[in-house]
């Protein structure tokens, strides 16, 4: 239980909240990790905020030299990782003070690689919306292909039987393209306790309409994935379908 835990976080004019992110990691109970947080070019006081935070030599400060999208942060961060662990927390989200000890418990006892854990929704005073998500015990590789089940803030996998995770630069849905690479080498499996909290924003990508959902999920299997035309389509229709079902059965209102 002493293995380094490499966090993965992009940020982009997030100078409101990313203070108690940073937060929330340092007063989780298992303390051997390392923040890698990349600014994707902020226009806000960001590297301000940021900055007093860097009396802490495990937060790693890399700037983007051009704004290039959360993909392309993510990529450098995970190129950057030294962890066994790898776990991925936005700039505005935030984590309960054990879900870094209580989710590598979980996946050392029983052998697992790929796992999340629930969540539940914030808003951006920090109030919550009343809104707690959960997912399938067992995320296979078609189950990952049907729709995003784990929640970015939640996820965590085993660099060492994974490797190195590279996608393409796609705009939108890049946290997805991610799992989609993992969950080629491991099965998903959740830690069913709620060890995050997600913060829901104004202008953020769940608020937007269907048509721009179709345009993204397409764009998500073309363009990540490398899928033909017909293929495309049909894998977002899945996605809408599944979708739907995932709000009727694991989003708690």
């Amino acid at each position: 239980m002493n293995e380094l835990v490499s966090i993965i976080t992009p940020s982009y004019n997030t100078a409101k909240f990313i203070g108690k992110t940073i937060e929330s990691v340092q007063a989780q109970t298992y303390q051997n990790w390392e923040m890698i947080i990349v600014d994707d070019c902020s226009t806000d006081n960001t590297d301000d905020v940021v900055t007093g935070y860097m009396n802490d030599k495990r937060i790693k400060y890399i700037k983007n030299v051009k704004n290039s999208g959360a993909a392309v942060s993510r990529n450098k961060a995970l190129r950057e990782a030294k962890g066994k662990w790898i776990a991925f927390l936005d700039s505005d989200d935030l984590w309960s003070r054990e879900k870094l000890e209580k989710q590598i418990s979980f996946m050392k006892k029983n052998g697992y690689f790929f796992s999340y854990t629930n969540y539940e929704e914030i808003d951006e005073k920090d109030y919550s919306l009343g809104v707690k998500v959960t997912g399938p015990k067992k995320v296979s590789k078609q189950r990952m292909y049907n729709y995003c089940y784990p929640g970015c803030l939640t996820v965590m996998y085993d660099v060492e039987h994974i490797g190195l995770v590279q996608i393409k630069d796609i705009k939108k849905n890049n946290d997805y393209a991610m799992w989609l690479e993992v969950c080629k080498k491991a099965d998903c499996r959740l830690l069913d306790e709620y060890l995050g909290k997600y913060r829901k924003r104004t202008g953020s990508i769940s608020r937007h309409g269907i048509k721009t959902m179709i345009v993204w999920h397409y764009k998500l299997w073309h363009e990540a994935e490398g899928k033909n035309l017909i293929v495309s389509f049909w894998y977002t229709g899945r996605n809408l379908i599944f979708g739907f079902l995932k709000k009727k059965k694991y989003v708690k209102r």
